[in-house]
C-alpha cells in the first residue's frame, strides 16, 4: 500500500498516468453505466495524487485527470464534426481533441489553486476546501465562454442515496458531498485515529443517511388534474432534416402520427420539428392546432422563429403553443457554440463545412421570458442544451407547474451523449420536484416523475408516439428558491480566508 501511494503521490509520469486513468473511470459513474462508486474512487485518486507535488506538477496532474474524463466522456462530439460537419477524420479528431484539452484546463487550474493556496491545512479543512474548489470549478465552467456544464460530478448520484439532497442544493450540493466524502475516506491521518475515524464515519453516515431520508420529503404538492400527453418521436435523419426536398414529408409525417393517436390534453413535437421559419409555416402549425383544439388538445412544437425590425431579420430556436392568442412562445437563450451560432463568425464562417451547419446563425432569446401557457398551466421550457444549466433551469422551474424540454440529439448518433443528456433532465426533475416532459427527434423521448424516475420512454431510433400522463405541481424546493447562492457564499467564506492566510504565511 505504501509503495502504491508513493507512486500515486510522486511527481513523476506514473502519477500523471494514474490521474489520466482515474479521470476516465469517472465517466463510468454517469449514464449509461451508472457505477457511481467509480466516480468517488476517481476523485479520491486525484486528491491523493496531489498531496506531495508542486503547484506546476499539480496542474499537469489535474489536467491529465480532466483529459481522461473528457476524452472518455465527450468524445461523441467527433460524430457531429465528422459525420454532420463533413470534416475529415484527422480534422475532426483535431477539433475534438482541442476541445477536450481546453476543458481539461479547468481541472489543471483547480489542482494548481488547491496545491498553491489550500493544501497545507489539516485533513478536515483540506478535504472541505478541495470539495468547495471542485464546486467553484464546475460553476466557472458553466459560465466561461457561455459554458460547458457537462459531466458534473453530482450527476453520478442521480439515483444514489445522495439524491435526496438535490431539492436542497441541486446537482452542485450532491457533488460537494460526494467529493468531500471521497476525500475524507482516504485521509489516513484521520482513519488511523479511533475518535477521528468515528467522526468521519458519523459525518459520512449523516450525508448518506440524511440523503436517503430526504427522498421521502415532499417539497411540492399536486395541483389540478393530471394531463394526458402525446409525444411524437418521428426519428428524422439529421441529413434529411433541413433538406428542402424532404420538408413536405417531414410535416406530413408529424401530422399523420399526431392524428393517428387518441385525444390527449397536450401534443408535443420536438426541437425544430417544423423545419421551416415560423413566418412561412404558421398556417400549417395553427391549422393543425385548430383541428386538435376541436378535440380539446393543445399542440406544442419546436420551430425556428424569425423576426424583422430595423436591424434586419433575426432567427431564434423557439418553442410555441400552436393557435394560442396571444402567442405563447419561448426563444432559446443558451445557444450551442458552432451548432447554433459560430464564435468569431467573420473569421471562421466558410472555412470548413462544420462552420456552415444548417441553422447555425440563431440569435439569443431575451432574458426573463414568461413560461409557456398551455392547458391552463405554466410550463418551464428548456430547449435541448438549456436543460444542462442547473441554475438557469431552476429559475424557469420556480415559476412553472411542469417542465418541458425538447431536443434533437441525432447529432451524436448512437453514442453515450444522448443518454448523458437524459440523465441531466432527470436531475432537473429531482431538483424542482416537478414532472418533466421530454420530446426528442430520435430519442430518448420520456416522461420523468418528480423523483427523477423515467415512467415511460421510447427507445432511440424508433419512430413512435408516447402516450402517458403528468401531474402539475406547485411549491418550491429550497434549490428553486435559493439556487446555488448558499454554496457560493460558503465557498467564498471558506476558500478566500484560507487562501489569504496561506499567501501571507509564506
Amino acid at each position: 500500500m505504501h509503495a502504491l501511494l508513493s507512486r500515486l503521490r510522486g511527481p513523476g509520469l506514473v502519477g500523471h498516468l494514474i490521474a489520466l486513468v482515474a479521470g476516465a473511470l469517472s465517466t463510468l459513474s454517469f449514464a449509461p453505466y451508472n457505477i457511481w462508486p467509480l466516480g468517488m474512487l476517481s476523485v479520491a485518486l486525484l486528491y491523493q495524487g496531489l498531496k506531495d507535488v508542486t503547484p506546476k506538477q499539480a496542474a499537469l496532474r489535474g489536467g491529465a485527470w480532466g483529459l481522461g474524463l473528457f476524452v472518455s466522456g465527450v468524445s461523441w462530439i467527433y460524430i457531429s464534426i465528422h459525420v454532420h460537419g463533413n470534416a475529415s477524420p484527422p480534422l475532426a479528431a483535431l477539433l475534438t481533441g482541442g476541445l477536450e484539452l481546453g476543458l481539461a484546463c479547468f481541472f489543471a487550474l483547480m489542482a494548481w489553486l488547491w496545491v498553491r493556496f489550500l493544501r497545507p491545512q489539516g485533513p478536515w479543512l483540506a478535504s472541505l476546501c478541495f470539495a468547495l474548489l471542485w464546486f467553484a470549478q464546475e460553476m466557472f465552467r458553466s459560465w466561461f465562454l457561455t459554458g460547458f456544464p457537462w459531466l458534473y460530478h453530482g450527476y453520478a448520484h442521480t439515483h444514489s442515496a445522495l439524491a435526496g439532497w438535490a431539492p436542497i442544493g441541486g446537482v452542485w450540493l450532491l457533488g460537494v458531498i460526494s467529493v468531500l466524502s471521497a476525500c475524507l475516506l482516504t485521509e489516513w491521518r484521520l482513519l488511523r485515529r479511533p475518535l477521528q475515524a468515528a467522526a468521519v464515519a458519523a459525518l459520512v453516515g449523516l450525508f448518506w443517511g440524511g440523503g436517503l431520508l430526504l427522498q421521502y420529503v415532499d417539497w411540492t404538492r399536486p395541483v389540478g388534474k393530471r394531463l394526458s400527453v402525446n409525444l411524437v418521436q418521428a426519428n428524422i435523419e439529421q441529413a434529411n432534416k433541413w433538406d428542402p426536398a424532404y420538408i413536405t414529408h417531414t410535416l406530413e409525417l408529424y401530422r399523420d402520427l399526431t392524428y393517428a393517436q387518441p385525444p390527449t390534453d397536450l401534443v408535443v413535437w420536438p426541437e425544430t420539428a417544423v423545419p421551416v421559419l415560423q413566418s412561412q409555416s404558421l398556417y400549417f402549425v395553427d391549422g393543425i392546432a385548430a383541428n386538435l383544439a376541436q378535440q380539446g388538445r393543445t399542440l406544442i412544437t419546436g420551430i425556428p422563429v424569425d423576426t424583422h425590425d430595423e436591424h434586419g431579420m433575426r432567427i431564434y430556436n423557439g418553442i410555441m403553443v400552436g393557435g394560442s392568442e396571444p402567442r405563447s412562445q419561448y426563444l432559446k437563450q443558451k445557444l450551442v457554440p458552432f451548432g447554433e451560432y459560430v464564435p468569431l463568425e467573420s473569421l471562421l464562417r466558410g472555412l470548413i463545412d462544420f462552420f456552415n451547419l444548417p441553422m447555425s446563425s440563431f440569435s439569443r432569446g431575451p432574458a426573463d421570458q414568461p413560461p409557456l401557457q398551455a392547458a391552463g398551466y405554466q410550463l418551464a421550457p428548456l430547449i435541448c442544451y438549456e436543460a444542462v444549466y442547473p441554475d438557469f433551469a431552476a429559475k424557469l422551474a420556480a415559476r412553472s407547474d411542469l417542465l418541458i424540454t425538447i431536443s434533437n440529439d441525432s447529432w451524436f448518433g448512437s453514442s453515450i451523449g444522448p443518454l448523458q443528456h437524459l440523465q441531466m433532465a432527470q436531475m432537473r426533475a429531482i431538483e424542482s420536484q416537478r414532472w418533466m416532459i421530454r420530446a426528442t427527434n430520435n430519442g430518448v423521448t420520456a416522461l420523468i416523475d418528480p423523483r427523477g424516475i423515467i415512467r415511460q420512454r421510447i427507445a432511440q431510433f424508433q419512430q413512435e408516439v408516447l402516450i402517458g400522463e403528468v401531474q402539475p405541481m406547485q411549491g418550491q424546493t429550497p434549490y428553486l428558491r435559493w439556487r446555488s447562492w448558499p454554496l457560493i457564499v460558503m465557498a467564498l467564506a471558506i476558500l478566500l480566508p484560507v487562501a489569504w492566510r496561506r499567501r501571507h504565511a509564506r
